[in-house]
């Protein structure tokens, strides 16, 4: 913890392949932010790349009913943490590892990072939801692009095609990571959780699915303390002055 900011950091040698220990261990890692109560998740990595993708013994040896449901749970576990999660993308990105900083809800990276879909070159395609969220973002047309080609993009690339958010030098990469997480971590982190939770339904659903779950949703932000101190605040001395505790 730094703060109210969990730093959850990948060190699973030789390239942060993705095998069901390491799924399992970023399951158990946002499991612990939460109990944390940490109100922002940074995701990077202490090896040289992000992350290289998935171990190809683990697919070879056939991931299975309890592999594949094992992989259901780690999307599921980015898309119901109630914290904005941040991934700090270093190196190489690709395959499993651009998967998984999809899954969260920001993705930072550094200028010299490459990143893409290259499971073409072992006869597969994307395991882990990158066609899908890829698709939400950036179109049909890209998915298809980067799924199909298997091509390492650089990071100014994938910005401009909104498929993340921030490009940063690499020397900037760490700090400016934690600059965007702890003003996520300093804001009302009910309403926070809310807007993922409406912008999943957004995304999964439609637009009118959306505004039929919005009020719903929103009952929580009505109720919180961080609503009512802060319209106190407004009152009392105008704009930009509250302070969030996050209930």
């Amino acid at each position: 913890m730094e703060g109210a900011v969990a730093v959850l950091t990948m060190q699973y040698p030789p390239h942060n392949l993705f095998d069901l220990a390491l799924t399992r261990a970023v399951i158990d890692a946002l499991a612990w932010a939460r109990g944390q109560g940490a109100r922002a998740v940074v995701l990077n990595s202490a090896m040289r790349h992000f992350s290289a993708g998935a171990d190809l013994k683990a697919i070879e040896n056939g991931l299975g009913e309890d592999g594949g449901q094992l992989l259901l749970e780690l999307l599921g576990a980015f898309r119901e943490h109630p914290a904005p999660i941040i991934a700090s993308v270093h190196g190489v990105c690709v395959g499993g590892g651009l998967e998984i900083a999809l899954a969260c809800d920001f993705v930072i990276a550094a200028e010299s990072s490459k990143l893409g879909c290259v499971e073409p070159i072992v006869g597969l395609h994307p395991l882990m939801g990158a066609i899908q969220r890829i698709s939400q973002r950036a179109g049909e047309l890209r998915a298809k692009e980067m799924a199909m080609f298997g091509r390492r993009f650089d990071a100014q690339t994938l910005e401009r095609w909104n498929i993340i958010n921030r490009v940063v030098p690499d020397a900037r990469l760490a700090s400016a990571t934690m600059v965007l997480a702890r003003e996520l971590a300093a804001g009302p982190t009910v309403a926070h959780a809310a807007t993922k939770k409406l912008a999943a339904v957004a995304a999964s659903q439609g637009v009118e699915a959306a505004d039929k779950a919005m009020l719903e949703i929103q009952k929580a932000v009505f109720a919180s303390r961080d609503f009512a101190n802060a319209v106190a605040s407004y009152r009392e001395r105008g704009p930009g002055f509250a302070m969030f505790e996050g209930r």
